[in-house]
Formats: structure tokens, C-alpha cells, sequence
């Protein structure tokens, strides 16, 4: 009998040692707030994203996976630069394939879409 009013004790004690862990033990704080760790995507803001870039582009681990929010960003970073190279490319197609103008020459001679500019 002795036994069982001292595992009652036990067991009251470890509840309410967990319920004041749990609820913080009142103002103070057990542990302290946690900053997001969020990080920089790591692609160039100053030039365009290339293959390199992406392969050495790691994301963050979360508990169940990756962050979305940061996934999103760097899926969304790539959508943009992607438009704005597939604009540059129509807009040089359309220069290399207009026909000739007055003066004799073709404009498309003076069109380089291997490094995507003009000479």
C-alpha cells in the first residue's frame, strides 16, 4: 500500500513538473523566442541566374521538408528571369528574321543570338 501512495506521489509530481515546463512556469520564458532562419536564395542579384547557380543553389532542410515560403521565392526568381530571356530571344528571332531595308543589306547579319546581343 505503501508503494502505491508513493508512485500517486511520483506520478502527481512529474505531471506538474511537465504542465509547468509545458506552460512556461508564468511571465518567464522557458526558451526564448527563435529567429527565423530564413536565408538568402544565394542567386546573383547584380547579373543572370546560370547554370551554375542553380546547381550550386541549396535549400534549407525543414522538419517535414523544404520551406515552401523559400521555395516559392527562388521558383518564383526563376519564373522571372526565365520570361525575361525567352522575351529577349523572341525579340532577337524577330530582329534575325526581319527582311532586308532600304540600303541593300540584311539587318539579321547584324544580330548575334549565340551571346545574346547585337555587334
Amino acid at each position: 500500500m505503501i508503494v502505491f501512495f508513493f508512485l500517486m506521489i511520483a506520478l502527481v509530481v512529474v505531471v506538474a513538473a511537465v504542465t509547468l515546463a509545458v506552460i512556461g512556469g508564468g511571465s518567464e520564458a522557458v526558451l526564448p523566442e527563435a529567429e527565423p532562419d530564413r536565408v538568402a536564395d544565394g542567386l546573383p542579384e547584380t547579373r543572370p541566374v546560370v547554370r551554375a547557380d542553380i546547381d550550386a543553389l541549396r535549400l534549407p532542410v525543414a522538419p517535414r521538408g523544404y520551406r515552401m515560403a523559400e521555395v516559392d521565392d527562388v521558383l518564383e526568381r526563376l519564373a522571372a528571369e526565365l520570361a525575361e530571356r525567352d522575351a529577349r530571344i523572341a525579340q532577337l528571332t524577330a530582329a534575325a528574321a526581319a527582311p532586308a531595308g532600304p540600303g541593300g543589306a540584311a539587318r539579321a547579319g547584324s544580330v548575334d543570338l549565340t551571346k545574346g546581343g547585337e555587334r
